[in-house]
């Protein structure tokens, strides 16, 4: 693992403005794909330790690695500075965790909404409303080489398909929300990413959407993608043998205790599919309540020591101060935002995070 550390990012002081109004515009051309890339590339020593990340995911999902995959960070991330600095601490803690846990950052820069909100990194960089995508696809590449450089394992989650080219080769595991396990377009995304791919169960808590998004993601499609170029293609995919299930409870419930394991092990099994599975310790599972996560991860950890071989990854969201904050009121003229806290969904504390993953490196040895 490389111990040179990353060039901050020109945003820590961020304050969230007025809204402006609404004008009609031409619209704004972005960068292809290649274009970007050529910018921020990726450097040969880099790739190959992303094909080494990548390989070392595929290798717990298929039990020929006995450690446990923690996908661990912000919720999202409004601050790249904030996230850098969170990066260089778990780069330092994997060095003692390494024996036994793999951590995985969480670089998520798209926010999924029921309704409407602050959508993202990539989609508005300066919560102000503006919709800089150029600005925001640019961060949120750059931040994720940034981490990278770090020696730390990517992560994020796809929700628009035409932003995976801008990612993808920064990326070592992904995943399909709730929302979208069942959405045809992500399927056939998932299907041409080279990272290992999660599918999260509905958000009813139906696990046979995501069981059907393996089957779906493993074989080859015919597709309308982004080209590299920036124009529109039809893509032919490989197929992507490297995907799972993760449970995030429904409705509420949480469906991580041993009945709810067995029962997705069972249905995982009808389908010929993988049955490893990782457990996401937030959103339903942790009843919407962050400080539940440290419950779930001893739940999880307790069933691996009872023998369950199963259970392979957990999904902790973490920031380096405890807790939420929201943006501020578009009738306000401006309010600074605390350092360090997520503005979307409450993640425990930096102190809690170390905490749970020093001793779970304890109890896994």
């Amino acid at each position: 693992m490389t111990a040179s550390l990353a060039m901050p990012h020109q945003t820590r002081d961020i304050t969230h403005k007025v809204r402006p109004e609404s004008t009609p515009s031409s619209p704004e051309r972005l960068l292809s794909p290649a274009q970007l890339r050529r910018c921020l590339p990726v450097s040969k020593v880099l790739a190959d330790q992303l094909t080494s990340q990548r390989q070392a995911i595929r290798n717990i999902l298929s039990g020929h690695d006995e450690r446990l995959l923690v996908v661990v960070g912000p919720c999202s991330i409004h601050d790249p500075n904030a996230a850098l600095e969170y990066a260089q601490r778990l780069a330092t803690l994997s060095e003692q965790v390494a024996d036994c846990i793999l951590p995985v950052m969480r670089v998520y820069v798209e926010k999924p909404r029921t309704t409407v909100g602050w959508k993202g990194l990539a989609y508005d960089p300066g919560l102000d409303g503006s919709g800089d995508l150029a600005r925001g696809i640019a961060l949120s590449r750059e931040l994720m080489r940034d981490v990278a450089m770090l020696g730390l394992p990517v992560a994020t989650e796809l929700l628009q398909p035409m932003l995976a080219p801008y990612l993808d080769d920064l990326l070592a595991w992904v995943a399909i929300g709730a929302r979208t396990t069942e959405s045809q377009p992500h399927r056939e995304m998932a299907s041409d990413l080279s990272a290992v791919v999660g599918f999260k169960n509905a958000t009813s808590g139906d696990i046979q959407v995501a069981v059907d998004a393996m089957q779906a993601a493993a074989h080859p499609h015919h597709h309308i993608a982004l080209g590299d170029e920036g124009l529109p293609e039809v893509k032919q995919t490989t197929g992507n043998a490297h995907t799972h299930v993760v449970l995030r409870g429904g409705h509420g419930e949480p469906n991580y205790q041993p009945s709810h394991v067995q029962a997705a092990r069972q249905v995982l099994l009808a389908a010929g599919q993988n049955t490893r599975l990782m457990v996401d310790c937030s959103h339903a599972n942790a009843r919407k309540d962050h400080r539940r996560q440290s419950d779930v991860m001893q739940a999880v950890l307790a069933q691996r020591e009872a023998g369950n071989t199963d259970l392979v990854g957990l999904m902790l969201e973490s920031h380096l101060n405890e807790g939420k904050q929201p943006l501020v009121s578009p009738s306000l003229v401006s309010q600074p935002l605390r350092y360090g806290m997520s503005v979307t969904d409450a993640c425990i504390g930096w102190e809690t995070t170390e905490q749970l993953l020093l001793s779970a490196a304890e109890r896994l040895r």
